[in-house]
């Protein structure tokens, strides 16, 4: 059986990237749930993929659900696909899409196929994680509360600031109107 190793790059940064391992026959859904598996991702909102080429231009759609859109071409539905069916390509590419909102998107490419090794590995499975995921919903997630304490602990109250009322720094109104001159006799 042949198993895909797939390269699954955060699009705003190549070096984030998690190299995933899945058979042939396994779905886009499986495939789905291991990317976001492996970048911390929940599964609460949609997705879909677009097989790509090259220069990673969207062609066929292969959808979480069906949406109630006109098509042109009705997507393919994660669930029902296999990776192997929609694979044209030795280093055959796909762009992946999660989050309609926020539209994280990641470049999926093909960089290896190869004998199944072991049945000890259940598949898909992470082979490689390069580079700290984003974060989902920012970073709240990532510092958790403590970000918050740690703001909170060097938020200086008003008369530790430093600075005094208007006018108490010794300038007066007068001195500020003046002019000075340098050696040559120019304002400055």
């Amino acid at each position: 059986m042949a198993v895909l190793k797939f390269r699954a790059y955060f699009e705003e940064d190549d070096s984030i990237y998690r190299d995933i391992v899945i058979k042939h026959t396994q779905t886009f859904h499986q495939l789905h749930l291991a990317i976001l598996k492996s970048f911390e991702f929940d599964s609460k909102h949609a997705a879909t993929f677009y097989r790509s080429n090259d220069n990673w231009q969207r062609g066929r759609e292969i959808s979480l659900e069906k949406y109630d859109k006109a098509y042109k071409a009705e997507p393919l539905i994660m669930a029902e696909t296999a990776i192997g069916s929609e694979i044209r390509d030795p280093n055959q590419k796909f762009i992946y899409v999660y989050d309609f909102n926020r539209l994280w998107t990641f470049l999926v490419e093909l960089i290896g196929v190869s004998k199944e090794e072991s049945s000890k590995i259940e598949y898909p499975s992470v082979s490689r994680s390069e580079g700290i995921a984003p974060s989902q919903y920012g970073t709240k997630s990532l510092l958790g509360d403590k970000f918050v304490d740690v703001e909170e602990k060097y938020d200086l109250g008003k008369e530790r600031e430093g600075f005094g009322e208007e006018g108490e720094d010794g300038d007066s109104d007068d001195e500020a109107d003046e002019f000075q001159q340098d050696e040559t006799g120019d304002d400055y």
